[in-house]
């Protein structure tokens, strides 16, 4: 037996059957239930086993709830009942310090940002201490790079004389200032690193005399911040 039309409630045939809403429809009266158009199994909206079309489909609307007085004392309970609960979650994680944070995904994610940008500009900061804890002021850089590489010239007891300027014989070795230095005592050469000392010859440990090639003054220099060429 032929099931009957959702519209016009005539037999439908096979031939011209559509099964759509949990109903069968002829073709020609399957359309909008408010312009009539022709419907397809591609266009169609429905609502309440009814078809519409895009402009006619209803607009699903809220439902005013009427404020009966069953209504109001459950309103007036759920409200009782956050209340409760929030005074209950207030007294567990009083003096905590902390406030209570849904662990959603989306908080899971700005939490990893968070805590990546944290590592890098630690690392940064870091990074940015050592290089100025490592690196010391340019006046004292010299002085230590010298402590370094002689420490037995700075382990002198205090009050250790310099031995006194003597002008060696000439003929001696040449070398270059390694580090500028100013000269602290009139018999002593002020050096610019890179410059070149001539007939230098060792007086003491520690302390050379020659000849700044630059300047063409003789005097004493220490032996740490030359070397030979």
């Amino acid at each position: 037996m032929n099931p009957p039309c959702g519209r016009c409630n005539k037999p439908v045939y096979p031939t011209e059957k559509i099964n759509c809403l949990d109903k069968y429809w002829h073709k020609g009266c399957f359309s909008c239930e408010v312009c009539k158009m022709a419907l397809s199994m591609n266009n169609y909206k429905g609502f309440e086993k009814k078809p519409y079309c895009s402009m006619h489909y209803p607009k699903t609307s809220f439902t005013i709830v009427t404020d009966t007085p069953e209504n109001l004392r459950l309103k007036q309970q759920s409200q009782l009942n956050s209340q409760a609960l929030y005074k209950e979650e207030f007294e567990k994680n009083k003096g905590k310090g902390f406030s209570v944070v849904v662990d959603t995904p989306e908080m899971q994610r700005l939490k990893k940002t968070q805590d990546q940008i944290s590592n890098i500009k630690y690392h940064e900061e870091f990074e940015k201490s050592k290089i100025r804890s490592d690196a010391p002021p340019p006046e004292n850089r010299q002085e230590q790079e010298m402590q370094a590489s002689h420490p037995e010239i700075f382990s002198q007891p205090a009050g250790q004389m310099r031995p006194a300027a003597a002008s060696p014989p000439s003929g001696g070795k040449r070398y270059q200032a390694l580090y500028s230095y100013t000269a602290a005592e009139a018999d002593e050469v002020t050096l610019q690193e890179g410059d070149l000392i001539l007939d230098v010859e060792p007086i003491d440990e520690g302390w050379m005399f020659g000849c700044n090639q630059r300047t063409g003054k003789k005097g004493m220099l220490p032996a740490n911040y030359v070397r030979p060429v």
